[in-house]
């Protein structure tokens, strides 16, 4: 298939940057979590200057994705090691567990960054 043939396929189907397209819409319209004031003032002290406000939209919902995914996982940990506790602690009502609230620790932490190939380590005192 030669480059013309391509450019026929291309212009008969309509829809083949479609999504793309409704996305960055999308985009326009959603405020993430992350403000894009941080996420432009990360990006040009790591040296890339944004010029496109939807870039800088882009890499705030993945840094978004990103800090769920690790919050969710560290979460996971901190789960398991609590049943884990309480099964070899003796058996409690099921109703205490139901309204625990469970602490961010670097004992959960330390796991779940690891899935990312991030490694980090306690330190030996604190300030």
């Amino acid at each position: 298939m030669n480059h013309e043939e391509k450019m026929m396929i291309e212009d008969n189907n309509p829809t083949l940057g479609q999504p793309l397209s409704d996305f960055l819409l999308q985009l326009e319209d959603y405020t993430p979590t992350i403000p894009d004031a941080v996420t432009a003032y990360y990006l040009r002290s790591s040296g890339l200057e944004p010029k496109d406000p939807r870039l800088v939209r882009l890499i705030s919902i993945a840094a978004q994705k990103f800090i769920s995914d690790i919050a969710n996982d560290a979460l996971q940990h901190c789960k398991m090691r609590s049943t884990n506790s309480s099964s070899h602690s003796g058996s409690k009502s099921k109703q205490g567990t139901k309204d625990r609230r469970y602490c961010l620790t670097m004992e959960d932490l330390t796991p779940a960054l690891a899935e990312f190939g991030i490694t980090i380590k306690k330190p030996h005192y604190y300030v």
